[in-house]
C-alpha cells in the first residue's frame, strides 16, 4: 500500500519529474521506458475520472434543473441529456490528454481529425441532414411523444424522438423508424396538437327527401352524443348535388382528441344518424355508376338460307 501511495503522490506532486515514482517502479523491476508511459497513463485516467465525476455530480443535475425551469417536455429532455453527457465525456478526454501532457499525440490527432472530418462530412450528408432536422423538431415542436401524426400515406403514435430518427407506432402495431429529414421536408398533420378537433362527415339523402328534416336529425344526434361539444356548436351545410343524392356535410367538435376518440365518436354518431334516417323514412341512396363503352351483337342465322 505504501508503494502504491508513493506512486500516485509522485504523479501529482512531482509533475514531469518522476524521480520518486521511478524509484518505486525500479524496485519492482519495471524498465525506465515503461515508467514514463505508465505515469502519464495514470495521470490520464485520474484526470478523466475526476472530470467525469464532476460532470455527473454537478453539471448534469444543473442541466436537469435548467430544463425543468424552462418547462421542457420529456421528448426534449432526453436528447439534451445525451448531448450534455457527450460533452462531459469529450471535455474529460480533452482535459485528461492535456493533464497527461500527450501534446504530440493531440497534434497528430487534430491533423488526422481534420482530414477525417472532411471525408466523413461527404459520406454522412444524410445523417447530418437528419441531425439538423432533429434539432428543428425539438425547437419548433410540431409534435410530441404520444401525439398522433399523419404524413404522406403514413400515420401513427409518436413513441420516441431522437436527434436522428423518430419512432412511430402505427395503428396496426407496426414500428416505423422515420428519418427526421422526412418529417421536416414533408407536410405533417397533427390532429391532436390543439385541445379540440373538428370532425366532418358527408351525409347523402334522396332528392325527394326533406332537407330541413334531415338537417334537424343530424343536429339532434350530435347534441345527444356526450363526447360531441356544444361549443363550438355542430353545424350542417348543403355542399353538393350529386348524381343520386343531396350532400349534407356535418361539422362537429370533440375535446382532448386522440385517434381512438376520433374513430369511436364518429362511428357512433354516424350510426345514430343512419338509424334516425331509417326510422323517419329518409333515404340514403345507393350511388349510381354509369358504364362507358360499346356493345356489339352478331346476327344469328334462322336457317341455312338466311343471310
Amino acid at each position: 500500500m505504501s508503494k502504491a501511495f508513493a506512486l500516485f503522490a509522485g504523479l501529482f506532486l512531482q509533475g514531469n519529474d518522476y524521480t520518486g515514482v521511478r524509484g518505486v517502479l525500479s524496485d519492482l523491476g519495471v524498465p525506465d521506458g515503461i515508467i514514463g508511459v505508465t505515469a502519464q497513463f495514470t495521470k490520464f485516467v485520474i484526470a478523466f475520472v475526476a472530470v467525469y465525476l464532476f460532470g455527473r455530480i454537478v453539471v448534469m443535475p444543473l442541466a436537469n434543473r435548467v430544463m425543468d425551469r424552462r418547462g421542457l417536455d420529456r421528448h426534449a429532455k432526453l436528447p439534451i441529456r445525451k448531448l450534455v453527457k457527450f460533452v462531459v465525456i469529450f471535455v474529460g478526454i480533452t482535459v485528461a490528454f492535456g493533464f497527461a501532457e500527450f501534446g504530440n499525440f493531440l497534434s497528430a490527432l487534430a491533423t488526422i481529425g481534420a482530414a477525417a472530418t472532411l471525408a466523413i462530412g461527404f459520406a454522412m450528408q444524410n445523417i447530418i441532414a437528419n441531425f439538423v432536422s432533429g434539432v428543428f423538431i425539438f425547437t419548433d415542436k410540431p409534435f410530441r411523444i404520444g401525439d398522433w401524426i399523419e404524413w404522406n400515406d403514413n400515420s401513427g403514435i409518436v413513441e420516441d424522438i431522437s436527434l436522428r430518427v423518430t419512432r412511430v407506432r402505427t395503428f396496426d402495431n407496426e414500428l416505423l423508424t422515420v428519418p427526421n429529414s422526412q418529417l421536416t421536408s414533408n407536410v405533417v398533420k397533427n390532429p391532436v396538437a390543439k385541445d379540440t378537433l373538428r370532425l366532418q362527415f358527408l351525409f347523402g339523402i334522396g332528392y325527394d327527401d326533406d332537407i330541413d328534416q334531415a338537417t334537424d336529425i343530424i343536429i339532434e344526434e350530435a347534441a345527444a352524443h356526450e363526447d360531441i361539444l356544444a361549443d363550438p356548436e355542430p353545424s350542417v351545410r348543403l355542399t353538393e348535388l350529386g348524381d343520386s343524392s343531396v350532400g349534407l356535410k356535418s361539422r362537429i367538435w370533440i375535446e382532448n382528441p386522440s385517434r381512438g376518440d376520433f374513430v369511436k365518436t364518429r362511428g357512433e354518431y354516424v350510426q345514430a344518424v343512419k338509424e334516425r334516417f331509417d326510422a323517419e323514412g329518409i333515404d340514403i341512396p345507393y350511388p349510381n355508376r354509369t358504364l362507358g363503352g360499346s356493345l356489339e351483337v352478331d346476327q344469328l342465322a334462322n336457317g341455312p338460307g338466311d343471310d
